[in-house]
């Protein structure tokens, strides 16, 4: 059997805004755009790197999907950004005026440091410890 996870789907209130966010704060790559109907995008980004991994942006489209843009999990960190340099990454954060929500510790799996996105969604970054 062999089954992964492609995408998960993070709930905007724009799709441009969000992908000029994504694109240009935290350096991911737009994958796709495509127009769906009037209302809907199918919007892939990824972190750069070699990943296969995407988020999925959706527009909230109702009124509880806009309840939970910013907060899907309640106030927990949501998504987990692993980095291969935490100083240069956490830098490029505060040049881009992101909001650092815990600063920079030293952990027993790595560097890390919790900030929010543009809709509140709070990150971990994370260089892992070399074990």
């Amino acid at each position: 059997m062999n089954q992964h996870i492609a995408h998960i789907t993070l709930v905007v209130n724009d799709y441009d805004e969000a992908i000029t966010f994504y694109t240009r704060k935290l350096h991911f790559r737009l994958i796709e755009d495509t127009k769906l109907n009037e209302t809907k995008r199918w919007v892939k980004i990824s972190p750069p790197g070699n990943s296969n991994f995407c988020l999925l942006l959706a527009k909230a489209a109702n009124e509880e999907q806009k309840s939970r843009v910013g907060n899907q999990t309640g106030g927990r960190v949501f998504l987990f950004l692993y980095t291969d340099n935490f100083q240069r990454d956490f830098e490029n954060l505060i040049q881009q005026d992101v909001v650092i929500i815990r600063p920079p510790s030293v952990e027993e799996y790595g560097t890390v440091a919790v900030f929010a996105d543009l809709y509140g969604n709070l990150w971990d970054l994370i260089e892992p410890s070399q074990h």
